[in-house]
């Protein structure tokens, strides 16, 4: 499929896109390609397979959400650089 200068600069507009004259013909090139390729895909036939949201099935590989016993705060402050008034110290990350 052919694309010309003139859609190539519409749709640099409407992605706010900066296509400069001198890349033109590589653009406009580069864009036909896609879209011959992407005719070639359409033209495969598809009855017999599945929509699929993924390539490949996938599971979930985390553990079970269930309660446990967190850390105790004196536990979890013993590893912390600094600790004042039984919090975490850290540096000032906003300016006055």
């Amino acid at each position: 499929m052919k694309i010309t200068s003139e859609e190539i600069k519409k749709i640099a507009l409407l992605s706010r896109l900066t296509v400069k004259e001198e890349q033109m013909a590589v653009v406009e090139k580069q864009m036909s390609d896609i879209l011959s390729y992407m005719d070639l895909i359409g033209e495969v036939d598809l009855t017999d397979v599945e929509p699929t949201a993924h390539a490949v099935p996938l599971r979930n590989v985390m553990r079970a959400d269930e309660p446990r016993k967190s850390l105790d705060h004196g536990e979890a402050l013993s590893n912390a650089p600094e600790e004042e008034n039984g919090y975490f110290k850290v540096p000032k990350v906003l300016q006055d």
